[in-house]
């Protein structure tokens, strides 16, 4: 699928930025998440951005951990997590605090939706106190997508996925039955109550789903399409 093709389907609030290399496409994306949360301090006096997991983003994680921002004034927390220990190597939370929570940013405050005590599903309340104190509008979240057309953890084949699209909670715990492990998403309403949104991705294959997405606007077959609907910039690389 080419990147011409693709644009075309493209609707007018969606942007897609290309890059020839993940190494470049981390460099636009640390420094602009960078601009993007220095100046919602300097006007705001705080900052808040809700990141996703995966291998794709961990050179953005690092890099980011390097870049000398506000830290003591941003809040970071996820789009969603498995509902794992962080010693655990699927867990988002342990890779946030791994490759993220490090050097210069070792003074954000994180907002984990993970706790131990709990099942996802009995968690929910608490999960959910944690994420009041956070601003009503995050500044910016940043999205993946996986090849069936899941974002966050708002996957099609989860019995959950209509109560975590329409909910006003900000959260919900999910159970898919394609993907292991329980997890927390942050709900659909409170991903969108955000300023900016970015879809990270990287390979041939997401511009596949892309396109595949693009085609259709059932959102309970490919969730995606949700934000697709909303203004969204699309980094990719191959």
């Amino acid at each position: 699928m080419s990147k011409s093709d693709i644009t075309a389907l493209l609707p007018q609030q969606v942007k897609l930025l290309r890059f020839d290399t993940p190494e470049q496409l981390t460099d636009a994306l640390a420094q602009h998440i960078s601009q993007s949360l220095s100046e919602a301090v300097k006007t705001r006096g705080e900052a808040a951005i809700a990141l996703s997991g995966g291998r794709t983003p961990l050179p953005l994680f690092q890099r980011l951990s390097q870049s000398a921002l506000p830290w003591s004034s941003i809040r970071v927390t996820l789009a969603d997590d498995r509902w794992l220990s962080t010693d655990q190597a699927d867990s988002n939370a342990g890779l946030i605090q791994r490759h993220l929570l490090q050097h210069q940013a070792k003074q954000a405050r994180f907002i984990s939706l993970w706790q131990a005590d709990k099942s996802a599903y009995e968690a929910e309340a608490d999960c959910a106190e944690r994420l009041a104190s956070l601003p009503t509008e995050l500044d910016m979240v940043v999205l993946g997508m996986g090849n069936d057309g899941h974002t966050a953890s708002l996957f099609p084949c989860a019995d959950e996925l209509e109560y975590a699209l329409e909910t006003d909670a900000p959260c919900a715990a999910v159970t898919p039955t394609s993907a292991p492990h329980a997890r927390m998403t942050l709900s659909a309403k409170r991903l969108l109550a955000s300023r900016e949104r970015i879809l990270h991705l990287k390979g041939a294959d997401k511009l596949e789903t892309l396109q595949q997405a693009l085609l259709d606007d059932d959102i309970r077959i490919m969730p995606i399409r949700l934000f697709l609907r909303q203004p969204l910039t699309i980094y990719w690389s191959p």
